[in-house]
């Protein structure tokens, strides 16, 4: 098996593991037929290690009710201030190491009805941090 398709196999996997694990953690299946959350409305937050080494997800809707994301209202905050536009976040900024050790972030879902698929990479999770404010602090 080619080194990259090895890559895809891992990354398709990680993938899969994110998205049984958070469905989990939502409580989106139960043994006894609980509703399941509506997943129309909010984003599904992710932050990534270098290839794929490890994987943080969180739901978030705005406004926070369930408390799903740590910095939910901070987090609310700045995408209200952003008009949902994730390249438009102010972040926080401050100074950070050279260090490269890249970090991906990822959104998807909807924002106020408008449908949001977006993808990052920052060289270290302080810039990320720098970058994006609370959104993907968690």
């Amino acid at each position: 098996m080619s080194v990259n398709r090895r890559r895809r196999t891992s990354r398709a996997a990680v993938a899969a593991g994110v998205t049984v694990a958070l469905c989990t953690a939502l409580g989106a299946t139960t043994a006894r037929g609980a509703t399941v959350p509506d997943l129309s409305d909010g984003l599904i937050l992710t932050v990534s290690g270098a290839g794929d080494t490890w994987v943080h997800g969180v739901r978030l809707t705005c406004p926070d009710t369930r408390g799903a994301h740590p910095h939910g209202a901070a987090a609310c905050d700045e995408l209200a201030g952003a008009h949902g536009d994730l390249n438009a976040l102010r972040g926080e900024p401050h100074s950070c190491t050279r260090e490269y050790d890249p970090v991906t972030v990822a959104a998807s879902g909807t924002w106020h009805g408008t449908p949001v698929d977006w993808r990052r990479e920052f060289g270290n999770a302080c810039t990320m941090d720098a970058a994006t404010g609370s959104v993907f602090r968690f």
